[in-house]
């Protein structure tokens, strides 16, 4: 259950990162309202996720999974340069995220 709650809480990560973009500074209410939203579901999850993962683990599986959604979301949403250097460092994070994962006890 742990690490299921470790990639919902990467998921969530995704989506208020993507939503912060909408928000604009903050001024316009229901992008905020969203954005909130997804970062206490995304806290709240890494949280349950920790009691049984390592911090440290937990910690980059997360964030991996937030730089990697959201430079894919760019590159889909907001026509972000997709040149073969990003998509092969998009490709060495999930790589990361999934040695991470089988290294890890649990």
């Amino acid at each position: 259950m742990a690490w299921t709650l470790l990639f919902v809480a990467g998921f969530f990560e995704i989506v208020w990162a993507t939503a912060l973009k909408f928000t604009d500074g903050f001024t316009r209410l229901w992008p905020s309202v969203g954005t909130v939203l997804a970062m206490g579901i995304s806290m709240v999850c890494m949280s349950f996720a920790l009691r049984e993962i390592p911090m440290g683990t937990a910690y980059a599986i997360w964030t991996g999974i937030g730089a990697a959604g959201t430079v894919i979301l760019g590159i889909v949403l907001f026509d972000e340069p997709r040149n073969a250097i990003r998509l092969l460092c998009i490709v060495a994070i999930i790589g990361g995220i999934a040695g991470l994962k089988l290294s890890s006890p649990s």
